[in-house]
């Protein structure tokens, strides 16, 4: 990066802009109240006051604006009229709409004004419709506000002398870009209107594809060149960086701002271009936590991209992360979705799989603790001389009583109208819908947590119970309900003479892919979700691989303790794909080969193979080559995702020693990347006790 971009990229990094922030956000509830506003009307209304609450903060060297200035979203309701408005419903986390993807392309090649003609339109056609007519005026107040917010930083800039970056807002969000800086300065205060909004976890989606015309048709006109083009993109992506404390997730650096890259177009033509090799090289050399960069890849993707890709790997950021177009696609439209839509996916905040503009779909609704329904299994399938069968039974039968439980529990499910981000979906103005109503795809998502510490489980029951009779199940269970203790030798027969997954061994893996087809089974069987929607199997675990393991307040899901893998009580279980904690596995492709064994067609909501890579790995050219292979393997074995990360042992365990010697230090944690020493403990402690590859 040159001078001026290292200078903006310190004063992120320096919190510096913190200093703008206001103490308290606008009293947006007097006003809703005082004027009895419906549901929809007040989020119109905080929209247009979180907005008009901003105030314009330029930069002298800055080419890319907006600094948000309100830290808080205030709310709409009372606490008294919030609980009786919500009372009997279930909210999904922490209520507003969250995790979905905007149809950028499509806002950007209208504009707010050509989606304002279309509001307006669509109430006159409508006119007849109350509700309709409530919602597009709430869209139409939403507009009005950004594009006043727009015009309040074009003022600043000509007041500021900054003509270059005033004529720009004179010209975008408002109208179609005609360059990619203008494309660049539209998405920027587009998404940040998303935040004021109260929504949160708001991707960026297919960025390459979308963005592409502008910029080609820039450099095609010699009005930019490729270091131009790189520096506009990197202020970009520094800005992504700004206020990501305010961005409500589990941890820090859990905000959900993720962007798509390569992967084929709707048409299944190739869709890598020269941004997708831009957009790589400019993470690179930003080196920060946003964007999380997913790209789309195949068994034939070209080496020098996924060499370029491991560059940026070898950087220590967690990313890019990998999906699979060969096995994503026809996942995706065996669960109904149209194969023009299924080739057009892009990546929800960690690893789900979702539909620009099209899809309002929970992805998240909870986790099947797969390690409790076999230790349930277990015990309810080995008593009275049963056999393994027995437990088999019993094992899917608690998957399928969790699925139906997570279901239920979102029967009566409450979203709050988004009126802004309907603006930003296909078919909301033009039908006259809040998206909160639903658009083309409502699915719900789950998580299968700890897969392969259950499928060792069930192997090592398979193998020293039933087969070699080693070990009794009386014994065996009194050894889980001691956690081990006074059954030592027991738990380390358990832990080392057992099948493991992630050995490409067949008993093991095979477990694996029984779990994964009655979790699939027990989702198929569920049929319409109450929405109109299915119900998604994935395989990634989220922050269930601690909480399952410890628990968490207000979780729904069952806590396990000790597990027939001779796992500890309290101890972490595998998250996402990857080897059980206590697993010794050969390497890192016998790891891709266990995991490539699932039915990835009948599991469609995500969820990576996770590796660690030690730092020794990126020795040089050949090292990069080789670990570029290793990702080409993972598409031709025919696995759905990987998140490959960089990790030094001795540095992640000085950070937690000292952490003023490493406040940059960056680490995947599940499906999104953060600071190493702005995490929670008990999450320094996994990325620390992870599996680490240490030879190629």
């Amino acid at each position: 990066m040159n001078e001026r971009l290292e200078h903006i990229k310190g004063r992120v990094r320096d919190r510096e802009h913190r200093r703008w922030r206001q103490p308290a956000a606008p009293d947006v509830l007097a006003e809703c109240e005082a004027q009895a506003l419906s549901w929809p009307r007040r989020a119109a209304r905080l929209t247009r006051r979180m907005c008009e609450a901003e105030i314009p903060v330029l930069y002298p060297d800055e080419r890319i604006v907006f600094t948000r200035t309100v830290p808080s979203v205030p709310s709409v309701y009372s606490p008294e009229e919030w609980s009786e408005l919500t009372a009997g419903c279930t909210l999904h986390e922490s209520g507003p709409i969250s995790n979905i993807c905007a149809d950028w392309g499509m806002a950007l090649s209208q504009g707010l004004l050509g989606r304002r003609r279309v509001a307006l339109e669509t109430r006159e056609r409508l006119a007849h419709d109350p509700l309709a007519v409530e919602f597009l005026d709430g869209a139409v107040e939403s507009i009005d506000a950004v594009l006043a917010l727009a015009a309040r930083y074009e003022r600043a800039a000509r007041e500021a002398g900054r003509d270059d970056i005033a004529a720009i807002l004179a010209h975008v969000p408002a109208h179609t870009p005609r360059t990619f800086h203008e494309a660049l300065q539209a998405l920027r205060l587009l998404q940040a209107a998303v935040w004021l909004s109260g929504h949160y976890h708001v991707g960026l989606g297919r960025f390459d594809q979308y963005m592409w015309p502008y910029l080609e048709a820039d450099l095609r006109a010699g009005r930019l060149d490729v270091a131009g083009a790189e520096e506009l993109l990197a202020e970009f992506f520094i800005a992504l960086n700004r206020d990501s404390d305010l961005y409500p997730g589990v941890q820090q650096g859990d905000n959900g701002q993720s962007l798509t890259i390569g992967g084929v177009k709707p048409d299944g033509s190739d869709g890598t271009n020269a941004l997708t090799h831009m957009v790589l090289r400019v993470a690179l050399d930003t080196a920060m936590i946003d964007p999380k960069i997913n790209l789309r890849l195949g068994p034939e993707t070209d080496l020098d991209l996924l060499q370029l890709a491991t560059e940026l790997t070898r950087k220590g950021l967690g990313f890019p992360q990998y999906s699979n177009d060969a096995v994503v696609i026809p996942a995706l439209t065996a669960h109904g979705y149209a194969l023009e839509d299924a080739r057009d996916y892009t990546v929800a905040a960690c690893w789900e799989f979702i539909i620009p503009g099209r899809g309002m779909e929970v992805v998240n609704i909870g986790a099947v603790s797969l390690p409790a329904a076999v230790d349930r299994g277990i015990r309810e399938g080995l008593g009275g001389g049963a056999d393994l069968d027995t437990v088999f039974t019993y094992t899917a039968k608690d998957i399928s009583r969790q699925v139906s439980a997570l279901v239920e529990a979102y029967g009566q499910l409450l979203l709050p109208p988004a009126p802004y981000y309907s603006v930003l979906m296909d078919g909301c103005l033009e039908q006259g819908r809040d998206l909160s109503q639903g658009l083309r795809y409502n699915n719900y998502g789950i998580h299968g947590a700890g897969s392969a510490d259950a499928a060792d489980a069930l192997a090592a029951v398979a193998k020293l119970v039933i087969e070699e009779r080693r070990v009794g199940a009386a014994e065996l269970i009194a050894a889980l309900d001691a956690d081990f203790q006074g059954y030592e030798t027991l738990q380390r027969m358990l832990v080392d003479e057992a099948p493991k997954v992630g050995n490409n061994d067949d008993e093991a893996d095979g477990m694996l892919g029984r779990l994964f087809d009655w979790f699939a089974e027990a989702c198929e069987a569920i049929g319409d979700n109450g929405r109109g929607g299915r119900v998604r199997p994935g395989t990634g675990s989220a922050m269930y691989y601690l909480w399952l393991a410890r628990g968490h307040e207000g979780m729904r899901e069952p806590v396990v303790g000790a597990t027939a893998d001779g796992r500890g009580s309290g101890e972490f279980l595998s998250a996402n794909l990857s080897p059980a904690q206590h697993a010794r596995v050969r390497g890192p492709i016998s790891v891709l080969q266990s995991f490539s064994k699932i039915d990835y067609t009948r599991i469609c909501n995500g969820g990576p193979i996770t590796m660690e890579l030690s730092d020794a790995v990126f020795r040089d050219a050949e090292s990069i080559r080789k670990v570029a292979m290793l990702v080409r393997t993972f598409a031709r074995l025919g696995c759905q995702q990987l998140q490959l990360n960089t990790v030094n042992l001795d540095t992640l365990l000085d950070a937690k020693k000292h952490p003023e010697r490493h406040k940059n230090l960056i680490v995947r944690v599940w499906g999104w990347s953060g600071y190493f020493c702005e995490l929670a403990p008990e999450y320094q402690d996994h990325v620390i006790a992870r599996h680490m590859y240490s030879a190629m």
